[in-house]
């Protein structure tokens, strides 16, 4: 009897060994769980939204313009922030009359950058300012351009700062679904 309360104690320890391994796993590499903190990126995301990052699917594409991306603070980088993915590299871009020009041209997808009135503010982000992302870099707005520190006042994002994508939101319940 004793011996096969051993065998039993020792495969739930071997079993809740490897679930915690495979969940470092899937945290550290494939997708993390994040909480909103404030309103830069109403209404898309909501303060106290609690999304899931996918930190993968980087490797198998690159970020496309209107991504809603995770990454570093580039200020401090101990500090995550999420923004809306503008502008890559080489490329010029400036706020007019509210719409974001990139090289000359009013960007109208994805369909949410036709719905946002961006506000010209900041030291990148000065009305008529046309500015070019450096190499390796990113541009990137707050959905709620009113009360977002992004781009327009600390500058570009580094790639090597990028986390990954926000894709869901999954909690609070009557708010569960894709992020857009």
């Amino acid at each position: 009897m004793k011996e096969k309360s051993k065998r039993l104690i020792r495969e739930y320890a071997e079993s809740l060994l490897i679930a915690a391994i495979l969940a470092l796993i899937i945290r550290t590499f494939i997708v993390t769980p994040f909480k909103i903190p404030t309103g830069s990126m109403e209404p898309t995301l909501m303060p106290g939204d609690k999304i899931f990052v996918n930190r993968f699917i980087y490797r198998i594409h690159p970020p496309r313009r209107g991504d809603v991306i995770v990454f570093r603070y580039p200020e401090n980088p101990r500090r995550d922030f999420i923004k809306r993915l503008v502008a890559f590299e080489g490329e010029t871009t400036e706020i007019d009359n509210g719409k974001i020009v990139i090289n000359g041209e009013i960007v109208d997808t994805p369909a949410i950058f036709q719905k946002i009135h961006y506000n010209n503010r900041g030291a990148y982000g000065k009305e008529g300012a046309q500015i070019t992302v450096p190499r390796d870099c990113y541009f990137v707005l707050g959905d709620n351009t009113g009360s977002s520190r992004d781009s327009r006042y600390w500058g570009f994002v580094p790639r090597k700062l990028l986390l990954g994508e926000a894709f869901v939101i999954w909690w609070p319940p009557r708010r569960l679904g894709r992020i857009k």
